[in-house]
């Protein structure tokens, strides 16, 4: 009988342990709170290193999205690092999979030239399909003034600043919540006339 005690008071240790060594992990895991316990802004990472042609439209559109909204920042993958937006050229329509993408998950946007080709504003392209990626549908058709209204505003609009409406969705897309909570919807939007 000894014995059994004495597996007793190990199989407590060992629960004890399991128990604390993930507490304690998780206390030093980081977290999407600052310091003063407000949320802190996801951050996801683009990889435009197939987009050859268009790199200043993705920095003017990335930089658009980073100053309307705060809880989530896009920042230029460094090398080696696995980025959760993937963005390429391509010579068809711009298409991307819709959000809203996740740390861990993934998205991609493609920047077709046979839009620039009938004269649609490259840097409204970029934004809008990055927006795609921030959890935005298609909101067509739609005026000038809406970012996601795409193709339908017209070649002339060159408006690549999201509304009040959009910017709202994606600060509330990522505003507190868990990222295992609200994966990509996956939905692949074509942003053809």
């Amino acid at each position: 009988m000894p014995n059994l005690k004495w597996f007793a008071a190990v199989g407590t240790a060992a629960v004890v342990t399991m128990v604390m060594v993930p507490a304690q992990q998780a206390a030093s895991a980081p977290s999407n709170a600052a310091p003063n316990g407000v949320s802190a802004a996801t951050t996801l990472y683009y990889d435009d290193s197939r987009a050859g042609g268009w790199e200043a439209a993705i920095a003017a559109g990335v930089a658009t999205w980073n100053a309307n909204v705060t809880n989530v920042k896009l920042v230029k993958a460094p090398s080696g690092t696995r980025a959760q937006i993937r963005i390429i050229a391509t010579t068809g329509w711009p298409q991307a999979s819709l959000g809203p993408v996740r740390p861990g998950g993934q998205g991609w946007v493609e920047l077709g030239s046979q839009a620039v080709d009938q004269g649609y504003d490259k840097t409204r392209i970029a934004a809008h399909e990055i927006g795609h990626n921030l959890g935005l549908p298609d909101n067509k058709p739609g005026p000038c003034s809406k970012l996601m209204s795409g193709s339908s505003a017209g070649i002339g609009c060159r408006n690549p600043v999201p509304d009040a409406a959009e910017r709202s969705r994606v600060e509330s897309a990522y505003g507190g919540r868990p990222a295992a909570q609200a994966p990509s919807d996956g939905r692949v939007m074509v942003d053809a006339p």
